[in-house]
């Protein structure tokens, strides 16, 4: 027996039994019955939406999976391309062109609130900048000459 056919059967119940709804017990027992039909109507909407929500999900699952599916055979395909070492080819100019893209940073000592600031060689080539703690205007004089000390005077 479902929850909506216990519900209708206590209704038909409360009725068949002719209770006194103007007394005391019998509006509590109406009371009861009209929660009971109530509760049920929203139970049965709920399990109906979980159900679809389910259906949804497992649509969403299967066209997950054949994405996946899709995208794995296109790089198994890729990696077929490329099944010996000697099919790779190295270029040595790209790693020493990725050493040459490293930038240099330089710490550089407020003199007036001590914060070390780490700037970067655009930063340096600015010429000068504020102190992100004291606003102190910091000066610099870069030697491009002395690149390799990476000295900063004041």
């Amino acid at each position: 027996m479902t929850l909506s056919e216990k519900a209708a059967y206590l209704k038909g119940l409360m009725d068949g039994l002719d209770l006194n709804k103007e007394s005391a017990e019998g509006k509590m027992i109406a009371g009861i019955v009209d929660l009971l039909g109530e509760m049920t109507t929203s139970i049965s909407d709920l399990e109906e939406n979980a159900i679809a929500v389910s259906d949804e999900l497992d649509e969403i699952e299967e066209d997950l999976d054949a994405i996946e599916e899709f995208l794995m055979d296109e790089d198994d395909e890729e990696d077929d391309d490329f099944d010996d070492e000697d099919d790779y080819e190295f270029d040595d100019e790209d790693e020493e062109d990725d050493e040459d893209d490293e930038k240099v940073i330089y710490d550089v000592t407020c003199p007036s609130c001590g914060e070390v600031l780490h700037l970067d060689e655009d930063t340096i080539l600015q010429e000068s900048i504020h102190c992100p703690k004291c606003n102190e205007l910091l000066e610099f004089e870069f030697d491009e000459d002395e690149e390799d000390d990476e000295e900063l005077e004041f």
